[in-house]
């Protein structure tokens, strides 16, 4: 918001200053140029935009000096899109030291990088012996994954999470909402939303397809005769993808609307009674229609399995790679992790103590009945005054709430995939969420439309208030 807020304005001839630490100084000497998302990193100020705390900018630059003795500033620019910003590196006219993109692009840059020659390279390597706070810090769900797809040597985890279904248990019940088909019951006719983006969606039709492989699978992996229960969420021949534009355009008729925003939004209206949901939007849902509304809602991800996303950290090409590693691993030490956790809504990809105290105090309860064992997330990363028995366990008394929306069980994890990147089949399957979502508005529509648009963006603004943190 704030960065199009400020191209709107500078394309107006009007000067709009940046806060201190997100603005080089020409005169600080180093300059660390960073790409993120908008709202996605501890800036310092509250929802009104009061500076309450100094920045996680702001601490890396003085932590930085103290350790080096040298100066250093960020140039810190915000994206939108995972598009944008990969576009935005290809035209090579602006130079960054680190982006944050999510899963899809990482590994499209890693490939570029690895099967392009030296041409072609996109990211530079990481040299983890000079980031002990990440190798000592990061959760070994986060580095085993990692490890897994060959993500290791070029990119960091941010932060990661889930897509659910949030809904509200006074509508909803506990058998419909436990599986995808919610979206396409008409029980629920004109009562639920789904995602507005061609992957997300994608993959949901898959998991309505392939259900009843899924849920055999499920079986197998409750029998201990696997350990994971699917990859479906990557199928793209022919057949899938007809399956799946058949099965979408049929749950297009049947839900309320494809949103990206406003979901959170209508359920806590009372709108809808249930929306498929990124994890840290349906925690900021759960505590917004708990604090204004005295709503309890729900976040459960469905018996057939979902997808687990995750953002992080890469180096361009052409990187100050001492630079962008120092920065990296500082956002590593569980305390700033903390600091930004707390501030975006979504989950760490770091462990240790100060993210534990932090989930802890905002969920536990030790009248609780339930003993939520987070071992496969925090092992090794613990103090031993924190563990029970040897594990992490967090006593809770809600079930499917911000505590397993955040942290997600071992047993969920397994049967949610890890979307990749869909190569040279990705156009078909952009074509067939085209014809999902119907005919092209017309051009003179879309000038009001994005007029319209602009208007909306200025008013928020002005009004001082800072939105929730969106990743998407």
């Amino acid at each position: 918001m704030k960065k199009i807020l400020l191209a709107l304005l500078l394309g107006a001839g009007l000067a709009l200053g940046l806060p201190p630490a997100f603005a080089a100084d020409e005169d600080a000497g180093l300059v660390l140029r960073v790409y993120n998302w908008q709202d996605y990193i501890n800036d310092g100020v509250d929802e009104d935009n009061n500076k309450v705390n100094k920045s996680v900018l702001e601490l890396w630059a003085e932590d930085y000096e103290s350790r080096t003795g040298r100066k250093v500033s960020v140039q810190y620019d915000m994206f939108e899109t995972n598009e944008t910003m990969l576009n935005t590196l290809r035209t090579g006219k602006t130079q960054y030291d680190l982006v944050c993109p999510s899963d899809y692009i990482i590994q499209k840059m890693i490939k570029e990088t690895v099967e392009g020659g030296e041409e072609n390279i996109m990211v530079e390597k990481y040299d983890l012996s000079k980031m002990p706070n990440y190798t000592a810090n990061v959760s070994p769900f986060i580095s085993d994954m990692f490890d897994r797809y060959g993500w290791t040597d070029y990119a960091v985890g941010y932060m990661w999470g889930t897509v659910g279904i949030l809904y509200n248990p006074e509508r909803v019940t506990d058998e419909d909402v436990s599986t995808w088909d919610i979206l396409w019951n008409p029980d629920y006719r004109k009562a639920t939303s789904c995602k507005d983006t061609s992957r997300d969606a994608y993959v949901i039709g898959l998991l309505e397809v392939y259900g009843d492989e899924l849920r055999a699978n499920r079986a197998a992996y409750d029998a201990g005769e696997i350990s994971r229960t699917h990859e479906i969420v990557n199928r793209v021949d022919d057949k899938s993808i007809e399956l799946v534009e058949r099965a979408l355009k049929d749950m297009r008729s049947n839900i309320y609307e494809f949103e990206v925003d406003t979901g959170k939004t209508d359920i806590v209206s009372g709108k809808i009674a249930a929306n498929v949901a990124w994890s840290g939007d349906a925690v900021y849902a759960m505590d917004l229609a708990e604090e204004e509304d005295d709503m309890l809602l729900g976040y459960r991800v469905p018996e057939e399995g979902s997808t687990i996303w995750f953002d992080g950290w890469v180096m361009p090409k052409g990187a100050n790679v001492e630079l962008a590693q120092d920065f990296v691993d500082f956002l590593c030490r569980p305390e700033i992790a903390a600091m930004n956790q707390e501030f975006i809504g979504y989950t760490s990809a770091i462990a240790g103590d100060e993210l534990f105290d932090l989930v802890t105090d905002w969920y536990g309860d030790d009248e609780g009945d339930i003993a939520y064992d987070l071992t496969y997330f925090f092992d090794g990363t613990l103090s031993a005054d924190r563990l029970e028995n040897g594990r992490a366990i967090v006593h809770t008394g809600e079930r499917d709430r911000q505590l397993m929306a955040q942290y997600p069980s071992e047993e969920v994890t397994a049967r949610c995939g890890i979307m990749e990147d869909f190569g040279d089949r990705n156009e078909l399957v952009l074509a067939a969420w085209g014809r999902v979502k119907g005919a092209v508005l017309p051009d003179w529509l879309y000038v009001i439309l994005g007029a319209a648009l602009v208007a909306a963006l200025v008013a928020s603004a002005l009004s001082g208030r800072k939105r929730k943190k969106k990743r998407r």
